[in-house]
């Protein structure tokens, strides 16, 4: 009996895969990673009547591309090393050990069937699965691994779904699998490049650009661009008088009218004023002519990805990041449809019946559904079909598991559906002509005819004030007011995330899946803000990066490059352009323009020192420095760091986001002679926290330490604040690097505690002891260091009211609740839920 091992991309979905194809009789175990489970049962497969099937999934991508290490060191490598450096795939998440799960799994397997999502990344991820399994499945008689290996395609996690793809298993798509290579390779070398010559650049002169990294991406840029460009014809723009004249009539006794102005606006205020003076004597204005005739409001397209994103940002105030995160959870619990599509047009066999029965039942638009059945469906309108996926749409009724968000994302997603299927919206369209001597006023309204789809999207309907009286040719309603108003020209608004979208969709900015991506990023590097309104204001750093650009190399900012290879990535997936000579010449064309960007960085830092405030004149007077015995000044906007104006050093610090910074009374580290800094983490007193010296922290001292370590983990053998002479016992938790140490904090007093240097662990000793110290001496039983400890009189915990102690926290029972592991336990029971989460998907 053969064995088949199927691999899904989350562990929510493989476990709802074995739950359907199963009939709800697989057995389910927990993979040995932590992350994944494995469900196993017995069913047919191809010829075989009998085969045994084990499923279990990744966590997303396998594996990611990066530079060797040697080539991550940003002082020592020129980015534009960086174009032609190798470059090698390394594990997504290391901690998931997820290729050696995965082979662990496939030893003994004959067939592989692979259940990744059905785009390109999916495919990638197929080809990543298929690298980590081959040589632990059985070879087939063939001598080819590939003969044994088979893609499902699939659209909806559903019964009917799920069991017809498995009836209907292909192969999987290696063009579509190295477009995304092709892809994930151009912005590590291209991004990489630039970010790292830009961020040393700028952030070695200024110290208020509030940015952590001043990244550069070959999609990110022109999107950031699209938001400039608006910003500048909002700066731009002059504002102009005009004035138009303003009437108002008195149509019946409960109604007025404001026509409005056949000249429309006039910017010579005497012109206009002689307009009014001709017809200013005139009480009455004549309707000289009513037409009245039928127009339409057509009903939405089927749903995709895009239409999807601009409607939760502009309707439902929700970014598109999130509210691809949220689409993304209600396809993984069966609600939707694959929610990444680019189709607008629903096929020809779709069950548009059997959907719209589901919602039958539904408190809010059931009665609607129910007419709809009853009347006949309307055929949706035709769309593009892309050949991707179907377009979004409800695979079930909500149960009452909904809520939040993801209930407003899920109603959304149904009410569009069912608009599609409904008649459009039908009303008449009234104009009323009129004179006032000699001048001719205009108005319009609306009359709802058959509201339609609008019954179900209630938000594009035709409102009753939008409605004009009755009046017939030669009826003459009285002036009431007559008058002469000023206005002004206004400019544009902000974009908008949905505008943004449409424009990037537009030009070929990214894909469905990553233009959330995109918009995400330019707003988490301080480029942009997100306003009220959703609108995206531009900052400073935003403006002069993009300006700087347009001075040095418009191509960079402009979409046309990008879109362009797009275009070429396309033809890879779909085998028609090579994949070296698409990737090698995009390279090549990036490689001479960040040469070129590099020899004219002066006119972007002419743009720069225009808008911010030079190192030597930001930040305040906060640490000596050890080479120079001057105060060297704490620039706190992002990245926070201290600049010696002096030496013309500049020290990176711990992320002034993450806790607060402030000087370890007046120790120096005696290796440099720097004054020594404490950094308490956001938890407050249960918090991480440490000292250090800010020249260890950049430059390590010894081997095997690294960047951004405090004395809390420096391996100085006597130095007084390193862990060698502060470190109590080895950590309690099972730390990522397996070799935490709980040291003492030595700013705690009067809640003194014991942090581990390399996770989140606290544990609580001698609460309001004057003096707590780590003695020499070891513990005879468990090895930890001894620990002493000083009360005053009359304010001791300790047994027979002592006033000093020396001894084992860990082993001295008579101490009791004077040591605090409550912390300890709630840290490992969070790692606990979180691993128990990450199993979930």
């Amino acid at each position: 009996m053969p064995t088949v091992l199927m691999v899904a991309e989350k562990p929510m979905l493989a476990d709802s895969i074995a739950k359907l194809l199963s009939d709800g009789r697989a057995t389910k175990r927990k993979g040995w990673n932590g992350a994944c489970s494995v469900s196993e049962y017995t069913a047919s497969f191809l010829n075989y009547s009998s085969a045994r099937f084990k499923v279990t999934s990744t966590c997303g991508h396998v594996m990611s591309i990066d530079f060797p290490p040697k080539y991550n060191n940003w002082e020592r490598v020129d980015p534009v090393e960086l174009f032609s450096a190798p470059t090698t795939k390394v594990e997504a998440t290391a901690k998931l050990r997820m290729n050696d799960y995965l082979a662990s799994e496939a030893k003994g397997c004959d067939y592989l069937v692979l259940w990744l999502d059905c785009d390109k990344e999916g495919e990638n991820i197929c080809f990543e699965v298929i690298d980590a399994v081959q040589s632990s499945m059985v070879k087939p008689h063939s001598g080819n691994y590939m003969d044994n290996v088979y893609r499902a395609h699939f659209s909806a996690i559903t019964e009917k779904d799920i069991k017809a793809a498995m009836r209907t298993l292909g192969r999987p798509n290696e063009n579509e699998s190295l477009s995304v290579d092709a892809r994930q390779e151009l912005d590590l070398r291209i991004g990489c490049s630039f970010t790292r010559f830009q961020t040393r650049f700028f952030q070695g002169k200024y110290g208020d650009l509030d940015s952590t990294l001043i990244s550069f991406g070959p999609c990110q840029t022109p999107t950031l661009g699209f938001c400039v460009t608006r910003h500048d014809e909002i700066v731009q723009f002059k504002p102009e008088p005009y004035w138009v004249i303003q009437v108002r009539l008195k149509a019946t006794e409960e109604t007025e009218l404001k026509p409005e102005w056949s000249r429309g606006r006039m910017f010579d205020r005497e012109v206009c004023q002689m307009f009014l003076d001709r017809i200013k004597m005139h009480k009455e204005a004549v309707v000289v002519e009513v037409t009245k005739k039928e127009s339409q409001k057509q009903r939405p397209l089927a749903l995709n990805t895009v239409e999807l994103m601009r409607v939760a940002s502009s309707g439902l105030g929700i970014g598109p990041a999130t509210a691809m995160q949220l689409a993304e959870q209600l396809y993984t619990r069966g609600y939707i449809s694959y929610p990444r599509t680019e189709t607008t047009s629903y096929s020809a066999n779709f069950d548009l019946r059997g959907t719209l029965q589901q919602q039958a039942g539904s408190s809010k638009w059931g009665a609607t559904v129910k007419e709809v059945l009853a009347e006949g469906i309307t055929k949706p309108r035709q769309g593009d079909d892309k050949g991707d996926h179907p377009p979004i749409t409800p695979m079930r009724a909500d149960d009452g598991q909904l809520s939040g968000d993801l209930a407003r994302i899920y109603e959304y997603i149904v009410q569009h559906f069912i608009g599609t299927v409904m008649k459009p919206c039908r009303y008449w369209v009234t104009t009323l002509h009129m004179t006032i001597g000699d001048e001719q006023f205009s108005a319009s309204g609306k009359a709802l005819i058959d509201e339609g789809f609008t019954k179900v999207m209630p938000w594009l309907g035709i409102g009753d004030d939008e409605q004009l009286p009755e009046l017939r040719r030669g009826d003459r309603l009285a002036v009431k007011d007559l008058r002469i108003v000023e206005r002004q020209t206004s400019p544009p608004d902000y974009l908008t995330e949905a505008e943004l979208i449409t424009l990037m969709e537009k030009h070929g900015i990214g894909t469905d899946a990553s233009i959330p991506v995109h918009i995400n990023n330019i707003s988490q590097r301080n480029y942009v803000t997100v306003e009220s309104g959703r609108k995206l204001v531009p900052t400073k750093l935003g403006v002069a990066l993009v300006h700087g650009y347009l001075k040095v190399d418009p191509q960079l900012v402009l979409p046309t490059m990008r879109s362009e290879v797009e275009t070429q990535l396309t033809l890879i997936a779909k085998g028609e352009a090579d994949f070296l000579a698409v990737k090698n010449h995009a390279l090549e064309n990036f490689r001479l323009k960040f040469i070129y960007f590099v020899e004219n960085i002066t006119f972007v830092d002419a743009l720069f020192e225009d808008s911010f405030t030079t190192l030597a004149d930001a930040g305040k007077p906060f640490a000596k420095c050890g080479k120079c015995r001057r105060f060297m000044k704490l620039v706190q906007s992002r990245p926070q760091r201290l600049h010696c104006s002096s030496c013309q050093d500049t020290y990176a610090l711990p992320n002034a986001k993450d806790g607060l910074l402030k000087l370890h009374m007046e120790k120096k580290c005696p290796l440099d002679d720097f004054d020594l800094l404490y950094w308490q983490g956001p938890g407050g007193k249960l918090s991480r926290s440490y000292a250090f010296c800010p020249y260890c922290y950049n430059n390590p001292p010894f081997p095997g330490m690294k960047k951004s370590q405090g004395c809390n983990e420096c391996t100085h053998p006597a130095c007084p604040h390193a862990f060698s002479t502060q470190g109590v016992v080895k950590c309690p938790q099972a730390c990522s690097e397996g070799n935490g140490v709980l040291v003492l904090d030595p700013q705690s007093a009067p809640k003194w505690r014991l942090c581990c240097n390399k996770c989140a662990v606290v544990v609580g000793v001698f609460e309001g002891a004057t003096r707590v110290r780590v003695s020499p001496k070891q513990c005879d039983d468990c090895g930890a260091q001894l620990m002493s400890a000083e009360y005053k009189e009359g304010k001791t915990p300790l047994p027979e009211s002592k006033t000093s102690y020396l001894g084992c926290v860990f082993c001295d029972e008579e101490l009791g609740d004077i040591i605090n592991l409550n912390h300890v336990n709630r840290t490992i029971d969070q790692r606990n839920r979180q691993e128990a989460a990450l199993s979930r998907g």
